[in-house]
């Protein structure tokens, strides 16, 4: 399969947007419950307003953590794959686990788990600070990469690079 990196890149930061929309109108609204004259506490068991104020203190860090994402992915300069240099932060890779099965995988500073879909293809970010992106740095197509997950060893192989 023919995967386009900047395609994909451009589609993280689309995703990326939509995210920190819906979050920050989900810390509006937990805000506004929080601050709503209907939910200041009639007694110490009325914690209402308080459970509001946790929502909106989580949506507001949520909303932060997304914009921090988005403004490191948006300064991510995209370049086409080295083969000098190897799997770098902004890579696209195809990998292939011990048991046949493809995966592609956008190695990005921030934004891990994140998915977004290429022609029905799911490609997840990863970023270096997990095991597998951190052991891929410097790898190249045909390598294999082996990583401690829960106790268990996984073996994988890099089918493509770029």
């Amino acid at each position: 399969m023919n995967m386009n990196k900047y395609a994909v890149h451009t589609l993280i930061l689309e995703k990326l947007g939509v995210d920190l929309d819906i979050a920050q109108r989900a810390a509006q609204t937990a805000y506004e419950t929080a601050t709503h004259e209907e939910n200041i506490a009639e007694n110490k068991y009325d914690t209402l307003g308080l459970e509001a104020s946790y929502l909106a203190t989580g949506q507001a860090r949520r909303v932060e953590e997304i914009k921090q994402a988005l403004t490191l992915c948006q300064n991510l300069p995209v370049r086409p794959y080295d083969e000098q240099r190897g799997i770098e932060v902004g890579a696209l890779l195809g990998l292939e686990d011990q048991n046949g099965r493809q995966q592609w995988l956008f190695l990005a500073p921030d934004a891990a788990g994140l998915k977004v879909d290429v022609v029905g293809q799911p490609v997840t970010v990863i970023t270096p600070r997990s095991p597998l992106g951190k052991s891929l740095l410097g790898k190249f197509e045909g390598d294999e990469v082996e990583v401690l997950v829960a106790g268990a060893r996984q073996y994988f192989t890099v089918t493509d690079a770029k």
